[in-house]
C-alpha cells in the first residue's frame, strides 16, 4: 500500500476521533466518518487491467470515473463539507495514482468542493499530457442571478480558465428536474426551472453551437428529480442528440427508488429508456449516499461469504457497472483507500453472476423496508443558516437503523425486553450522534423555517425528519 495511505486509527485521529469514539463505536452503531475507510478490500492494485466501454465517438472511457466533489482539505477532512483549503499535494497524488492506474475520466462541477474543486483538478491534470485524460463539467447556473445568458457563458468560460483547457471532453446541464427559487422567492417546478436556466435564454442553444465547433465533445445533462423533465430532454433527443446522461443508479435504487423517496424513479426506467435511444450513462450515487458501503451484520455476511476478499462497497459498484450501456461510474474519492479499491473492482470488472442479481435484489429489498431517511448526503441543503448538519444527522440516524441499533416502540413495549441491551443501544446512538454532529448542529436546533425545502433533490421534508429524530433522541434519554 501506498506509503502515504493512512490506517484505521490515523484516520480516526484526523477526524477528531480518539480512543474513546472507537470504544463508543464498538458499542453499537458508529459513526459517519468512522466508517468512510472501514472495510476496503487489501492486495494487489493492478496498473494494466482497468475495463473501458466506448462512448459514441469511439473514445474509450475508464469504467471508474473520479467524482472531484470529495477532494482532501489540508486537515485530511473532506472539501465537500469543510472550509480548510484544499490539499492540492495531496489531490496531485491521488490523480496521478488514478491516471497511472488506468482512470481517464474525471468529473467536477463549479459547486463542487464550496467552488474549489475545477481549480485544483485543473492543476493536477496540467502536469499530464491532455491527451492522457478525459474532462467534464457541467452548467451549474443554480441561482436565480446565474440565469441570464450572459451570466451562464461567463460561468461556461471560467470553467475552461479554471481546468486549463481548451476543450470539454463532456459538458452537462447540470442536475435538470430540480426545481429552484425566483429571486424575489417564488418556487417554480423543475420543468420551469428548465425552461428558465437553458431554454428561454438560449444556453441550450449555444452548447449546441459549442459542440459543433469542437470545443465540447459530448453534451449532456445529469438527472435529479422530476421524471416529467427526463422524459421531455429524452423526446427532443433527435434535435439535440444527447451525447451522455448522468443518473443515479445502484442496486436498491434499481427497482426500490420510489420507495426510499417519493420523487425519484426506478433507475431502471431510466436505464430502459437511455437504451433505446442508445445514450450512453454516466452514474452517480452507486453507493447511495455511502448506505452501500456500510450494511447490517447479516447482509455483510451474505456479501463475504460469496467472495470473502471483496468489501461490501464493491458489489455496489460491481452492480452500477454491470449493465453494457454504462459508459462510466463515478466515485468522489476523498482517500486512498477509496480509490484503490474501486480500482481492484473494476480491474477488470467481474460480471455479477444471476444468482449474484438475485442476491442483491432480496439485500435491496431488506435496506428499502428500512424506512431510511433517503439523503445521499448531496450537501443541497447546505449550509443551512441556523448551523444544523443537516446530512450528517441524516447520516447517522441511517447507520444506526441499518445496523438495527435503533429501539422501536414495539420494543420498548416488550416487558420481557432485555433493558440492559437497551441501555447498550442507546449509549451507541447518544455518544456516537456526540461523536459525528457538534450539540450545537443537531436536530433538537431547528426551527423548521423550511428553506432548505426546494434544495433537496430527493424530496425529503428535512424539518418533519429532524424533528422525528430529535424525538427519538429525547425518548431514549429517558431509558435507565
Amino acid at each position: 500500500m501506498n506509503s502515504d495511505t493512512i490506517n484505521r486509527r490515523q484516520f480516526l485521529k484526523r477526524l477528531g476521533l480518539g480512543s474513546a469514539a472507537v470504544a463508543a463505536v464498538a458499542t453499537g452503531c458508529s459513526s459517519p466518518n468512522e466508517t468512510q475507510v472501514e472495510g476496503v478490500a487489501l492486495g494487489e492494485v493492478p496498473t494494466d487491467k482497468m475495463t473501458y466501454r466506448e462512448d459514441l465517438h469511439g473514445q474509450k472511457v475508464s469504467l471508474l470515473g473520479y467524482g472531484c466533489m470529495r477532494f482532501p482539505t489540508v486537515a485530511g477532512e473532506s472539501g465537500r463539507e469543510h472550509e480548510e483549503d484544499l490539499d492540492q499535494d495531496k489531490i496531485n497524488e491521488l490523480i496521478d495514482y488514478a491516471i497511472a492506474h488506468g482512470v481517464t475520466l474525471f468529473d467536477t462541477a463549479p459547486p463542487y468542493c464550496k467552488g474549489r474543486s475545477e481549480h485544483a483538478v485543473g492543476i493536477a491534470l496540467s502536469r499530464h499530457k491532455r491527451s492522457e485524460y478525459l474532462l467534464s463539467t457541467k452548467c451549474s447556473n443554480f441561482a436565480a442571478s446565474t440565469w441570464s445568458r450572459e451570466a451562464t457563458i461567463e460561468m461556461y468560460h471560467k470553467s475552461f480558465k479554471e481546468l486549463q483547457t481548451d476543450y470539454l471532453d463532456y459538458y452537462m446541464l447540470h442536475a435538470i428536474g430540480q426545481g429552484a427559487k425566483t429571486a424575489d422567492g417564488n418556487r417554480l417546478t423543475g420543468m420551469e426551472t428548465l425552461k428558465v436556466r437553458y431554454i428561454d435564454n438560449g444556453i441550450l442553444d449555444f452548447l449546441v453551437e459549442e459542440r459543433a465547433a469542437g470545443r465540447i465533445r459530448n453534451l449532456g445533462f445529469s438527472y435529479h428529480g422530476d421524471i416529467e423533465v427526463f422524459d421531455y430532454l429524452l423526446s427532443l433527443h433527435d434535435k439535440y442528440h444527447w451525447d451522455h446522461v448522468l443518473i443515479q443508479h445502484n442496486y436498491v435504487d434499481w427497482h426500490h427508488a420510489k420507495q426510499m423517496s417519493e420523487v425519484n424513479t426506478n433507475s431502471e426506467y431510466l436505464y430502459t429508456e437511455l437504451e433505446k435511444r442508445n445514450i450512453p450513462i454516466f452514474v452517480m450515487e452507486p453507493l447511495l449516499g455511502g448506505q452501500l458501503s456500510k450494511l447490517s451484520e447479516h447482509a455483510t455476511a451474505q456479501l463475504k461469504s460469496r467472495d470473502p476478499q471483496s468489501s461490501v462497497a464493491s458489489w455496489a459498484f460491481r452492480f452500477s457497472g454491470n449493465q453494457p450501456r454504462i459508459l462510466t461510474v463515478l466515485s468522489g474519492m476523498t482517500y486512498m483507500e477509496h480509490l484503490q479499491d474501486n480500482i481492484r473492482t473494476y480491474s477488470p470488472l467481474k460480471p455479477l453472476t444471476d444468482d449474484d442479481l438475485v442476491m442483491l435484489e432480496e439485500l435491496a429489498k431488506e435496506i428499502a423496508s428500512h424506512d431510511l431517511v433517503p439523503c445521499t448526503a448531496c450537501k443541497y441543503c447546505m449550509p443551512c443558516e441556523y448551523g444544523i448538519d443537516i446530512p450528517g444527522i441524516f447520516s447517522h440516524y441511517n447507520k444506526c437503523l441499518n445496523e438495527g441499533q435503533l429501539i422501536n416502540d414495539d420494543d420498548l413495549m416488550d416487558t420481557n425486553a432485555d433493558r440492559k441491551a437497551f441501555r447498550k443501544q442507546k449509549r451507541a446512538f447518544l455518544v456516537g450522534y456526540d461523536r459525528s454532529v457538534p450539540k450545537l448542529r443537531q436536530a433538537n436546533h431547528c426551527i423548521a423555517c423550511n428553506k432548505c425545502l426546494s434544495h433537496c433533490p430527493q424530496g425529503i421534508n428535512i424539518p418533519e425528519k429532524m424533528q422525528m429524530i430529535d424525538q427519538y433522541v429525547e425518548k431514549i434519554k429517558t431509558l435507565v
